[in-house]
């Protein structure tokens, strides 16, 4: 069987404002030279539901694969599923998260010789792999699972001003029963990178290709998400 022979890797390495990112890399028995690396979404860790399970599917079918978690996903490096770092969740934003995908990008291609790279992204994560695959001609192709098409019309307008004077909001996790916080600072930073941030854009411009994965049933983010991303570029394919 390949799960009895698979090999596991965990890496420490930094990511941004300095912070530590956990990486672990799940190897083949065969390789077939291709890389896919994972990124999880909102309120998630890279070992969250399926995911690990996830690893090893992969890896049985000769896929290298690497998953992660985000600097700032409010997870610690020695409490890697649990969010004990309420603050550093508050202090997250998209341009961070795309910084993070970046260095591990980067790490992958300098210590793990395999130059076949294929992003694979979760809700938010999702999103994240598809403005990051638009601007980075190292990635060969790009896979969103129930990911929404717009960030920026996510922001709850009703609240701004509330949000603005209290410095924050809270956002309920009701698997941790936690009131997780957002700071204003990630409202700055998507209006300062609203261009940046354009999913629409970066879908269009797409010269490599793209699977969307949505389920029809998704209470969180509604299957329209993935018929936008199909209409932004004919040449995807969705499922």
């Amino acid at each position: 069987m390949y799960f009895c022979t698979m090999k596991n890797r965990k890496e420490i390495i930094k990511g941004s404002n300095d912070r530590d990112i956990l990486i672990d890399i799940t190897f083949p028995l065969k390789s077939n030279n291709k890389l896919i690396v994972f990124s999880h979404g909102f309120k998630g860790f890279k070992d969250w539901g399926c995911f690990s399970l996830m690893s090893k599917i992969f890896a049985q079918n000769g896929f290298t694969f690497l998953k992660f978690n985000f600097s700032h996903n409010g997870t610690t490096i020695n409490n890697p599923l649990f969010f004990d770092d309420l603050e550093s969740f508050g202090n997250n934003n998209f341009s961070i998260e795309l910084n993070d995908l970046s260095l591990v990008v980067d790490w992958s291609l300098q210590n793990l010789n395999i130059f076949d790279i294929t992003l694979l992204g979760h809700s938010r994560g999702g999103s994240i792999s598809l403005i990051k695959s638009e601007q980075d001609i190292r990635i060969k192709r790009v896979v969103s699972w129930a990911s929404p098409s717009d960030l920026l019309s996510r922001i709850d307008n009703d609240r701004l001003e509330l949000w603005r004077e209290k410095g924050v909001l809270f956002v309920y996790n009701g698997r941790t029963k936690q009131n997780m916080p957002l700071y204003f600072q990630f409202y700055n930073d998507c209006q300062r990178n609203r261009e940046r941030l354009d999913i629409k854009t970066s879908v269009s411009n797409l010269k490599i290709p793209q699977l969307i994965i949505h389920g029809d049933s998704d209470s969180s983010v509604d299957v329209k998400e993935s018929y936008n991303l199909h209409k932004w570029n004919p040449n995807s394919e969705l499922f």
